[in-house]
């Protein structure tokens, strides 16, 4: 059963690492069973910068949500953000030996592994192929052909990719600390899994998520993510501001933007003032809110018609019914909602990732902070494009990690691992799927075995 599977998110942000640990419960909610975090030295606008101190950030995290959960931890669902992950679209196509035969899963599949082959800038690697829309024999505009009969069988991809030190850095980070790595995901996806209703995919809708080192933006349309994009600007950014602009510490400049700092200068008092203890023996300094609140409104302003530019630049300005939905840390800021308003002209709500989660102990998690951490958890139960799950298939490597050349590829969590070649251990770890259930496993092996031929390279079976 679905709800024994107990999955782990781990996400290695600019200013926490953040690991969660999560089940299904028997009404189909996320049940988080253990969170933990630690403060993050190694990381820098979504880029390991440092693997020692990160390795030891993952390991007291990974420590903590173990302590709280009480469940040994193996198996992690990662995020992976940064500015040099790059979005572009491409086509593909396959003929099929008859047009009497309908088109199958394994077609579809043949389609999407071909993508995986493409040939991207030296130093990038693939790492989400994302169905846009199908044409059959000509016939445009098809979402799902499977069923369908024809010969020619074309698509639109959307590719995300990543840079390969990127990507082996933090492969690095999770190995050394002790951990396996079953998926890699875009952050911006991760966010969305958690905190976008199905009917704001399908209206239009941009999430930005405003992190510690980076904004991340991501566009629906039609139930199917359209684009993709990292900013490398985010709430420290903001910080550093209020560092040089009130001539005060790190931390102080930190504690003014999360009690007192608003993001309309308009909506703050000028008769408001804070002290801040000196420093050895010197007098307290004395900040106004207002001045404070300047500050921080031309910072925030600059990033959200950075992302705005983005969603121009796509020409979907118009065409985002939902609007704007904004989480993460940075979205916590008085006034935001007010000002993306101001500066976009779209309806702007703040993203809480509640909608997934059932009743918990840890209250914390239903901050919009863990947006991105919630979402890397319910990875684990369903597949990124919502198609796979309605036709009860699983596509292999579709929104996977693909390892660099000394590492397996992971298997698809979905799916019941009787083809994966790695001993499982002793303890039962987390992340793991639930042993054998009825006759699923044997459902999802023939389909593997129909496919294994094409997709033979990607399943080999060297080990971690």
């Amino acid at each position: 059963m679905q709800h024994d599977k107990i999955v782990v998110g781990l996400d290695i942000g600019t200013t926490k690492i953040c690991a969660l640990v999560g089940r299904k419960n028997e009404f189909g909610k996320l049940e988080i069973l253990g969170l933990g975090k630690a403060v993050s030295e190694g990381v820098v606008r979504g880029i390991v910068s440092n693997i020692d101190k990160t390795v030891d950030a993952i390991k007291r995290a990974i420590r903590q949500a173990e302590e709280q959960s009480g469940i040994n931890i193996g198996v992690v669902n990662v995020g992976i953000a940064g500015q040099h992950i790059k979005s572009l679209q491409h086509n593909g196509s396959i003929t099929r030996a008859s047009a009497e035969n309908e088109i199958t899963q394994a077609d579809v599949e043949r389609l999407t592994s071909d993508m995986y082959r493409l040939v991207t800038p030296p130093g990038s690697q693939i790492i989400h192929v994302m169905p846009q829309d199908y044409k059959v024999d000509y016939e445009e505009g098809i979402l799902d052909p499977v069923g369908m009969s024809g010969v020619r069988l074309e698509g639109n991809f959307h590719i995300i990719t990543a840079q390969s030190t990127a990507i082996n850095n933090i492969y690095k980070c999770v190995t050394k600390a002790g951990l396996e790595i079953d998926n890699l995901i875009l952050e911006p996806l991760a966010s969305s899994m958690s905190v976008l209703s199905d009917e704001e995919k399908e209206a239009g809708v941009a999430l930005i998520d405003i992190g510690g080192g980076t904004t991340d933006l991501a566009v629906f349309k039609d139930g199917i993510i359209r684009h993709a994009a990292v900013l490398p600007f985010g709430g420290n950014i903001i910080t550093s501001d209020i560092k040089q602009g009130c001539l005060v510490m790190q931390n102080q400049a930190e504690q003014l933007k999360v009690k007192f700092g608003k993001a309309i200068a308009e909506e703050a008092s000028e008769y408001e003032i804070v002290s801040i203890p000196g420093l050895r023996d010197r007098a307290p300094k004395e900040i106004s809110l207002k001045n404070l609140a300047y500050i921080i409104e031309a910072r925030m302003e600059e990033i959200v018609e950075l992302v705005y530019a983005e969603i121009q630049r796509l020409g979907f300005q118009d065409k985002l019914a939902a609007g704007i939905v904004m989480t993460g840390g940075g979205s916590q800021l008085q006034n935001l909602v007010q000002l993306t308003e101001y500066v976009t002209g779209m309806d702007t709500r703040i993203g809480y990732p509640n909608e997934h989660l059932g009743k918990s102990k840890i209250e914390a998690v239903k901050s919009p902070m863990y947006a991105t951490t919630v979402g890397l958890v319910l990875a684990g139960y369903r597949s990124i494009d919502d198609r796979v799950a309605q036709r009860g298939y699983d596509e292999p490597e579709q929104n996977y990690y693909r390892a660099p050349t000394e590492a397996r590829p992971a298997a698809p969590v979905a799916v019941v691992q009787h083809n994966v070649p790695a001993p499982q251990p002793a303890t039962p770890s987390a992340g793991e799927p639930a042993k054998k259930s009825s006759g699923a496993g044997d459902f999802f092996q023939k389909i593997l075995s129909r496919t294994k031929g094409l997709l033979i390279d990607d399943f080999d079976d060297k080990q971690y």
